[in-house]
């Protein structure tokens, strides 16, 4: 089935953003001080991911680090969930669905990418309440 014109140029702009939050991601850096740290990996695609969350005196994410490396896909998802999830309580963030995840990268994920696409978002699942 022929997609039309706009949803052409509507992925070809989410193709576009997920190259620039490749080459540059947001909230990649080293937390002084942080509450909770996991590490997680994807071994099919070699991506790997510590994220780090400092929480503030309501127990909100007050800061939010990672550091990271894989494919564009793994890239960008870690950029936009660490991001979205800022100042909001871990109880919320883990009501965050794949499916929103998803939404939020904007494109197709093929089940092959699906893993890369999840990364960020499964680490944060596991974080402790």
């Amino acid at each position: 089935m022929y997609k039309n014109m706009q949803d052409v140029d509507i992925e070809q702009m989410y193709k576009e953003a997920i190259l620039e939050l490749n080459r540059n991601p947001l909230n990649k850096k080293v937390l002084p001080y942080f509450s909770f740290e996991l590490f997680s990996s994807n071994p099919s695609c070699g991506d790997e991911c510590t994220i780090q969350v400092q929480l503030d005196r309501d127990g909100n994410i007050g800061d939010i680090g990672h550091q990271s490396k894989g494919c564009a896909i793994s890239q960008a998802a870690i950029s936009l969930i660490t991001e979205e999830v800022k100042n909001q309580n871990i109880q919320d963030v883990k009501k965050i669905t794949k499916e929103k995840m998803l939404e939020l990268l904007g494109i197709p994920i093929t089940h092959t990418r699906l893993k890369c696409a999840l990364l960020g978002w499964s680490i944060l699942q596991k974080f402790p309440e």
